[in-house]
């Protein structure tokens, strides 16, 4: 099973680029999974059950979400609706949606776990516990794949670490920044500390340029727009055996969009 893993969905641009490349990749039968963070999908902030729905269409099994997941007000009231829509499992018990889905795709059943960190963010119950909990709940049967959402790599790899043998991959998500770390680990787990960012790669981590450097220079306070401009596609293909459900190998992905003339 080859599995595609998509970085920081940002803005209508982050979601033109994915919907292009990743209806070219199945129409291809390149890849039979895909799996994308999208919290940031709806202009930089969050996402909407429709948005989610144009992503689902254009080839997504499975969104994960973040820090940012309440980020469009709306999502509230219905993302329980949405079972392949993931906030992460580490919020409040008492917050609407589920940390976790299992799909049955063409070769088999697949389980997503969505979990965010606490290091430099907001506060969250413990990942590693929430993970624990959650894995017991989890069909034997089933690969499980993590989208860690978190700031500090050293948080990532710990979580790497610690899931390695129980999960077919733990990936990052949340810096907007590919890292060159991608391995498989001692006891089989894939892993890659962020897996980047899908949308305009002429900005600042997905917004303009102006208004960030702005806020770094001055300390005022500056409305980030998403910005626009030539976009890039980043994640990583996961391959994935699905009898000894251990990954088999881990590939990072880019396609990255000319600049203009």
């Amino acid at each position: 099973m080859k599995i595609l893993l998509v970085g920081d969905i940002v803005g209508n641009p982050g979601r033109r680029v994915f919907c292009e490349v990743v209806r070219r990749l199945r129409d291809e039968n390149a890849v039979q999974v895909v799996i994308a963070n999208a919290e940031n999908a709806a202009a930089g902030n969050g996402i909407t059950v429709p948005l989610a729905h144009d992503l689902f269409n254009a080839g997504a099994d499975v969104l994960t979400l973040g820090d940012h997941a309440w980020g469009q007000r709306e999502l509230e009231s219905t993302i329980a609706g949405e079972k392949r829509l993931l906030r992460p499992l580490n919020f409040s018990a008492c917050a609407p949606g589920q940390g976790s889905v299992t799909i049955q795709t063409s070769l088999g059943p697949l389980s997503v776990a969505n979990i965010v960190g606490r290091v430099f963010m907001t506060p969250a119950d413990c990942p590693f516990r929430a993970i624990d909990a959650e894995l017991k709940k989890l069909p034997a049967n089933a690969p499980i794949i993590v989208d860690f959402h978190a700031e500090a790599t050293s948080e990532k790899i710990a979580m790497g670490h610690y899931l390695d043998g129980r999960a077919a991959a733990v990936v990052g998500t949340h810096t907007h920044v590919q890292t060159n770390d991608a391995s498989i680990l001692p006891k089989g787990t894939a892993y890659i500390s962020d897996l980047g960012m899908t949308g305009p790669y002429v900005s600042v981590i997905g917004r303009e340029i102006a208004p960030v450097t702005k806020r770094f220079t001055t300390g005022v306070p500056a409305k980030f727009e998403v910005a626009a401009g030539p976009c890039v596609l980043e994640g990583a293909i996961l391959d994935l055996n699905t009898a000894t459900r251990k990954a088999v190998s881990i590939t990072p992905f880019r396609v990255r969009e000319p600049m203009p003339t």
